[in-house]
C-alpha cells in the first residue's frame, strides 16, 4: 500500500523545518528528516516533497535527494526552497529557479519559494565565515549596486521574515 505524502526536509537553522512541519500538519504527509530519507522509504509514498535552504545560488542537498527520488519509484517530486530573499524579488526568485532546474524540471516539478531569513545563532561555524566573507567583500566595494546594498543591510545580523502565510501555496497544492 501506498501512503500519500512524504515531506523530506534539510534544515540548517530552523526555518526550513518549520515549513516542513507545518506542511505535513496540514496535509497529513510524513515528515522526515534528509539524512533519514531513503529511496526505499520514498518508494512507499506517491508523492514526495523535498524542502531546503538556498545555500550559494543553490538548493542545498537537491541532486542527492533527486537521486533518491528517482531511484524510488514514486509518483511525483515537489520542491520548496527557503531563503532570506523576501518573496517580492520575483525575478530574483525566477532566476534562482532557472539556474537551479533543467527547463524539464521547471515545467514537471511543482516548485515553491518560501522568504524565512538568517539566523547567525544556529548556524555552523562554516556558514558564519562564508557570511563574515560576503558581509566584508560588500563593505568594501565602492558603487555597490542596489541589490548589493539591499544584501548588504540584510546580511548584517539575524532576522526572521518567515510566515504560515508563505507555505499556504505548497500545502494547497499537495491537497488538491
Amino acid at each position: 500500500m501506498k501512503y500519500n505524502i512524504l515531506i523530506v526536509y534539510k534544515s540548517s537553522t530552523g526555518f526550513t523545518q518549520k515549513y516542513a512541519q507545518l506542511a505535513g500538519k496540514e496535509t497529513g504527509g510524513r515528515v522526515v528528516e534528509y539524512r533519514k530519507a531513503t529511496a526505499e522509504l520514498m518508494s512507499e509514498y506517491d508523492t514526495v516533497v523535498f524542502g531546503s535552504r538556498a545555500y550559494a545560488g543553490r538548493i542545498d542537498g537537491y541532486q542527492k535527494a533527486k537521486e533518491m527520488f528517482q531511484k524510488s519509484g514514486a509518483g511525483q517530486l515537489v520542491v520548496f526552497v527557503t531563503g532570506a530573499t523576501p518573496n517580492t524579488e520575483e525575478q530574483v526568485i525566477k532566476d534562482f529557479w532557472k539556474q537551479n532546474l533543467t527547463d524539464d524540471e521547471l515545467q514537471k516539478i511543482p516548485h515553491f519559494y518560501m522568504q524565512s531569513g538568517l539566523c547567525y545563532e544556529k548556524m555552523s561555524f562554516a556558514d558564519k565565515l562564508m557570511m563574515k566573507g560576503l558581509r566584508a567583500m560588500l563593505k568594501k566595494k565602492k558603487d555597490k549596486s542596489q541589490e548589493e546594498q539591499m544584501m548588504e543591510r540584510m546580511i548584517a545580523g539575524s532576522y526572521d521574515i518567515s510566515s504560515e502565510e508563505y507555505v499556504r501555496p505548497l500545502i494547497s497544492y499537495l491537497k488538491r
